[in-house]
């Protein structure tokens, strides 16, 4: 086999799973993994806008047969200083932080994490490490539990390429203050990109994990298709918080899940900036009695941007409660949709569950869809739904500029005042002022 693949072959084959697994020298049950996910993506038809989960989001001018299947197989790093400047930059402040994991397209670059954390059985390494050195834990979770390659097409097609991406694993009573992180870089124009995170929070643990996505801007079409596995065991704590800002340059498929045991809590914030498309599958099951998923989200679109979320809360046990809200705001010619699901079956008595959509319309031009739905199989239970859509009153803005404020910053004032309802629910503040500073970008300032 060529060792050169990447710069001579373009598209997905079976031959291409073949290559990166050998060029990865993983062993055969991976190998085998990686062909059973490819068998399935083949076998799932390419969706379409028939069907009703992509009605509103075209994907017929997806370039994926233009893309390389992987590379930059080997980028590791002694120190941070030897990344990309830009890349540094983002990482933000390592006396905030216990750990962290940089993945550059499809290599980790770099990995640390706190020896104290590291003694007490916390893990936080690549999975390529973690399938060398922890097997057994690889193989109970990896796509068997939370996400598997048949949940979508694009999720089968990560199953078979998946690379770099992070393991993260707290022991039994461990709390782990200060957040670990994880950061991807997708830096060479025209490559795909499977990042791949997978975190399990055994009993009675605490955790909290920052998933950044980023790129620099490129002419040459990127194809993104990650994963994200977050497993709450028993009583355990989980807060989970991705920030997506990928270049224009970039096709983002996204299929999320988390699993929330007995008395467990899952908080999870998705913040929607970046790339030219993105469908994201965001879910939150409650598989034992008495847990809890918060869910929250923020998206801000301009330009042409297409920004698609589905979201599901899912109750299989009863007494457990789940919260969303997901708010957005969008000019210029973009587009967001958001589709999400209260699903409580039969057995899931005493349910409480919440699903809020509000978004902030800032020109003519732009536009959302929302549509919230429940599906009760259960007769005690309280769900409740909602969505808005409006412009920002021009009447609001000439009051703040009749004080010497200026347009933008008008606009700015509205906007964060929109937002701060979500960013106050997230008790990060490093995360706060990365997100808020994104705003002020977007809108000009």
């Amino acid at each position: 086999m060529s060792t050169k693949v990447q710069d001579t072959v373009r598209g997905f084959s079976r031959r291409a799973v073949e290559e990166l697994s050998w060029r990865r020298g993983e062993p055969d049950w991976v190998r085998t993994w990686r062909l059973d996910a490819w068998a399935v993506y083949e076998a799932t038809p390419m969706p379409g806008r028939t069907d009703e989960e992509w009605r509103r989001t075209d994907i017929r001018r997806l370039p994926i047969d233009q893309v390389l299947p992987f590379a930059g197989l080997d980028r590791r790093v002694a120190s941070l200083s030897q990344l990309p400047h830009e890349l540094v930059e983002s990482l933000g402040e390592a006396s905030l932080r216990s750990g962290l994991v940089v993945q550059i397209d499809a290599s980790t670059a770099y990995t640390e994490l706190d020896p104290a954390l590291a003694e007490q059985g916390v893990i936080l390494t690549d999975l390529a490490s973690a399938i060398q050195h922890y097997p057994e834990l690889i193989q109970r979770y990896f796509m068997t539990e939370a996400v598997t390659s048949k949940d979508n097409k694009f999720a089968a097609l990560h199953g078979a390429f998946w690379t770099g991406g992070v393991f993260a694993y707290v022991p039994a009573g461990t709390q782990v203050t200060l957040p670990l992180r994880s950061h991807v870089w997708a830096e060479t124009p025209g490559a795909a990109i499977f990042a791949h995170t997978l975190l399990i929070a055994e009993e009675g643990s605490s955790v909290v994990l920052i998933d950044t996505w980023g790129s620099p801007p490129a002419e040459q079409p990127v194809i993104a298709s990650n994963v994200v596995e977050l497993i709450a065991g028993e009583a355990a704590q989980v807060r989970y918080i991705q920030l997506q800002d990928w270049g224009r340059h970039v096709w983002n498929f996204t299929t999320q899940r988390g699993l929330v045991r007995q008395d467990a809590v899952l908080n999870t914030l998705n913040v929607g900036l970046g790339s030219r498309l993105s469908k994201a599958f965001i879910a939150s099951h409650l598989v034992g009695p008495g847990g809890t998923a918060e869910m929250l989200g923020l998206y801000f679109a301009d330009d042409a941007q297409h920004l698609d979320h589905q979201t599901r809360q899912w109750h299989v046990a009863p007494y457990a409660t789940s919260d969303l809200l997901f708010k957005g705001a969008l000019k210029d010619r973009a587009r967001t949709v958001f589709s999400g699901l209260i699903k409580v079956f039969p057995q899931a008595q005493r349910t409480d569950a919440y699903q809020a959509n509000r978004n902030l319309i800032l020109s003519p031009t732009a536009r959302a869809d929302t549509i919230p739905n429940l599906e009760i199989g259960a007769n005690d239970v309280r769900c409740t739904h909602g969505a808005t859509v409006g412009q920002v009153e021009e009447e609001y803005l000439f009051y703040l500029m009749s004080r010497g404020v200026s347009r933008t910053e008008a606009v700015k004032l509205i906007v964060d005042g929109f937002f701060d309802e979500v960013i106050e629910r997230v008790p990060v503040e490093e995360v706060q002022a990365t997100v808020r500073a994104a705003i002020a970008r977007k809108i000009g300032l």
